[in-house]
């Protein structure tokens, strides 16, 4: 859903967290597919552990992946100015992640400009990823989240 008008462009303002489906052996193999990184430590669990990991774990970039989409939820692709991510820790196979968003700034100029936190925790508390996203908020389109 893209429901720009569905945001109040304030400091502080959240996004809805998205909680996304438990990391899987499936996610994983249908993620190594769709990204070309069939780095064997994502799908073989004897290579995750010759590396020194219990099992196997997401691809970082997946995390990345599902900020986009936390972000495509409530902003059109087009208004997306930038994004940064930091990965932190590793998400382990299992793994229930959840998405969140938080906007720390609002920029007035040629565009107005919402920088938003965003982050990528799992069910323990552990942030696995961490970083910002810079969305374009025309001042006409307002409401709340």
């Amino acid at each position: 859903m893209n429901a720009t008008t569905g945001i109040t462009w304030v400091v502080g303002a959240e996004l809805p967290d998205l909680a996304v489906e438990p990391v899987s052996r499936t996610t994983l193999a249908k993620y190594a597919g769709a990204s070309g990184d069939y780095n064997p430590m994502h799908v073989d669990i004897d290579a995750a552990r010759a590396a020194g990991s219990p099992d196997v774990f997401a691809h970082g970039m997946l995390s990345m992946a599902y900020l986009g989409r936390l972000l495509t939820r409530w902003f059109p692709q087009r208004h997306l100015r930038s994004l940064r991510v930091r990965f932190r820790a590793l998400t382990p196979i299992h793994a229930r992640p959840v998405c969140s968003g938080r906007v720390v700034a609002i920029e007035e100029g040629r565009e107005r400009l919402a920088r938003i936190e965003l982050s990528v925790a799992v069910q323990d508390g552990t942030v696995t990823a961490a970083g910002e996203a810079v969305v374009a908020c025309p001042a006409e389109e307002r409401a709340v989240v």
